[in-house]
């Protein structure tokens, strides 16, 4: 049975399996003190862009969540954004990458990169 929970930032099974062969790549695949971490930076078309890396120092503010199996940091200014905030990865056609489902945000780019509040 899974919980899920309310207010967080959430991993889709695509993104989960990814975010493992990136850590695999990285050489911190077996390293527990990496994590995904996401913000929000000024920038894009639309005003705000997202940003994606892996880290493995916290912070004081930060806020820490954990979905399908990853950890996931974000600062608290960014996450005032990102609630609710879907991580997914498509390889499509399009090739997308990583992209964010933000119920948040009242409009996106084209390229689904920068969005506005």
């Amino acid at each position: 049975m899974s919980v899920e929970l309310a207010n967080a930032i959430y991993i889709s099974d695509t993104a989960k399996k990814k975010i493992h062969q990136l850590m695999k790549d990285a050489g911190v695949e077996n390293d527990a003190s990496y994590f995904v971490r996401v913000g929000v930076v000024g920038g894009g078309c639309s005003g705000l862009s997202y940003k994606l890396d892996f880290d493995n120092e916290a912070k004081p503010m930060d806020q820490v969540f954990e979905d399908n199996g990853i950890k996931v940091v974000t600062d608290l200014k960014s996450f005032l954004y990102l609630v609710n905030t879907t991580l997914d990865f498509s390889d499509g056609l399009n090739g997308k990458g990583f992209y964010f489902s933000n119920p948040n945000a009242s409009r996106t780019c084209g390229c689904g990169e920068s969005f506005a509040v």
